[in-house]
């Protein structure tokens, strides 16, 4: 009876990390073959929801289907991954703002906020991350391998002899410029961060908690597998430690409907930042582009913050 039992349990772990492991490589690797996103997980059916989670759900690389309607110079680096980027200048620029995407996006859906950098008188450098875009690959890494594409951009602009450079990144972007900001210490002159996630653990467990079921144990198993698939420790990509090490001005936007980000990782955040820092909450907004409901108040701390 015990032999069975025990039988028994050691199946259902097998299978459950099987899945983990499966749903893990899902998430970090898009599908090219697909163009469909997927729905929301609020909009699915209870035999949807199982579906997705026992198998999965298949996200489509991003990619561009339109350019800068002015004039930009197409830039190919070299990092750890092939990454193409879009350099726009303006006459007379004070200095060099960096744009990094989030997770499933791409440099051309950051344009809205690129004119408005390019208005307050900055160039603009915007990068398509590994597996997003004309860069290389189809793997995602949360933002931990993609900050080494961070310095890679930013090398490239002291290269060039450019010294005010300031960095702006959403989601993973936020997160990849933290991490690069925690281990190479980039001479910049501050950071614009938008809703980075508190710990990998956390943001896995909002996942779930939008398709209202519980994450234990699946979303250890899946930052464990994601973790091992991808060659890191994702337990310890935490943006919120992180911060402790980042020292330049920070300005930190945080949409109070978000449901992916706590407004408690984002406190923890703030509070471990070292640096002149401020942050901004938008009562309405969600995890989303913040210029879709607050782009004159985006506009005007970004102006104050550059100031």
């Amino acid at each position: 009876m015990l032999k069975n039992i025990t039988r028994f349990l050691l199946s259902i772990f097998i299978i459950i990390n099987i899945i983990a492991c499966f749903h893990a490589y899902k998430f970090t690797h898009f599908d090219e073959t697909i163009t469909q996103k997927p729905k929301d997980p609020k909009e699915l059916s209870i035999t949807g929801k199982l579906k997705a989670l026992v198998f999965g759900v298949s996200i489509p690389r991003p990619l561009s289907h339109f350019s800068p309607n002015i004039p930009f110079e197409e830039i190919t680096l070299k990092s750890n991954r092939s990454i193409n980027c879009w350099l726009m200048k303006t006459d007379s620029a004070k200095g060099t703002i960096i744009l990094f995407h989030g997770y499933g996006g791409q440099k051309s859906k950051m344009l809205d906020k690129a004119h408005v950098f390019l208005n307050l008188g900055y160039n603009t450098l915007m990068v398509d991350f590994m597996g997003a875009g004309k860069s290389e690959g189809n793997q995602c890494t949360i933002g931990f391998y993609e900050a080494e594409q961070v310095k890679t951009a930013y090398d490239y602009l002291t290269n060039k002899g450019e010294k005010t450079i300031y960095l702006f990144g959403t989601s993973l972007g936020a997160a990849a410029i933290m991490k690069a900001q925690n281990y190479y210490q980039l001479q910049i002159k501050g950071i614009i961060i938008e809703c980075p996630f508190g710990t990998m653990l956390q943001t896995v467990k909002a996942r779930f908690k939008t398709m209202h079921v519980p994450s234990f144990p699946m979303a250890h198993l899946l930052v464990f597998w994601g973790g091992v698939i991808n060659g890191f420790d994702a337990f310890k990509h935490n943006p919120s430690d992180y911060a402790n090490n980042i020292k330049c001005p920070t300005l930190l936007f945080y949409g109070l409907k978000d449901e992916k980000v706590s407004m408690e990782e984002t406190n923890q955040i703030f509070e471990n930042l070292k640096g002149t820092k401020k942050l901004i909450t938008f009562p309405n907004a969600a995890h989303e582009n913040y210029l879709n409901k607050y782009e004159d108040e985006w506009a005007k701390e970004v102006k104050d913050f550059l100031k």
